[in-house]
């Protein structure tokens, strides 16, 4: 997806501002108490399931910033295939499933391969999130899944994270949408933000054409905007993997760096 597509440096301003303090002390909206709110996520769990379209891509990072054009095909829990686009045609094709990542350069007529942890997805991605999250995100969805531990506060849900701070998610009352998802530090400090806008409706439901994903620890930056995007589309299995073509060269994927 950004693997070797980056340039130029970037000075790292964030987009979306962690929740402050005083947030997690409001007193629940009336009306929308914990249960509600968890179950409008619940819902939209069942509810998006798969997706396929062309989106904009737009990174900043430590190594630099670049746009591009992205074929996105999701199946959640554990499906993706990202297909990078230019004017000469496709750059790069990355596919994992819940046992493999796979990605071929065909320009460069090299394959790589290697198990589908965080650290592997990262290296193409530069999303550091788990598969399941990872497709949660893509999907508009906060990549936190419901439970029975949250608790509200204002327009929010919250939870502990074992005493290594709080997850939030933050919704639009006014749509019942969630709009903002953060993994705070035990400080308080913004680890994993998302930002949800731009939403519109589908057959599933209000969908959010523009994602946005920031790393402040790592300033870095991916906002997604999709493009007529297909919710819940019949999508093959053998979509989110690749074998070897017998011209190309394989590489250990640690040749991508970390």
């Amino acid at each position: 997806m950004l693997c070797g597509l980056l340039a130029g440096c970037s000075t790292f301003a964030p987009q979306i501002q962690p929740p402050g303090p005083q947030i997690l002390k409001e007193p629940p909206v009336a009306g929308w108490g914990a249960e509600k709110l968890l179950e409008i996520l619940d819902q939209r769990d069942r509810q998006f399931r798969s997706v396929r379209g062309l989106a904009s891509i737009s990174y900043r990072g430590p190594e630099g910033r670049q746009g591009f054009q992205e074929a996105i095909l999701v199946q959640r829990p554990d499906r993706a295939r990202l297909e990078t686009l230019s004017m000469l045609g496709v750059i790069l094709i990355v596919t994992v499933n819940g046992d493999q990542i796979a990605g071929f350069h065909p320009r460069e007529g090299v394959f790589i391969r290697g198990e589908s942890t965080k650290e592997n997805l990262f290296r193409y991605t530069r999303i550091p999130l788990e598969l399941e999250e990872m497709t949660r995100l893509l999907m508009g969805l906060p990549p936190a899944a419901p439970g029975a531990d949250w608790q509200t506060a204002g327009g929010s849900l919250y939870r502990d994270r074992g005493g290594q701070g709080k997850e939030v998610v933050t919704f639009d009352l006014s749509s019942g949408v969630p709009v903002r998802w953060h993994r705070l530090a035990a400080d308080g400090s913004s680890e994993l933000s998302a930002a949800f806008e731009n939403y519109s409706s589908t057959p599933a439901g209000l969908f959010p054409s523009k994602i946005i994903f920031e790393s402040a620890s790592q300033q870095r930056t991916v906002e997604i905007v999709y493009e007529a995007p297909e919710i819940n589309a019949a999508l093959p299995a053998e979509l989110f993997s690749q074998q070897k073509p017998a011209n190309a060269k394989e590489l250990p994927i640690e040749a991508l760096g970390g």
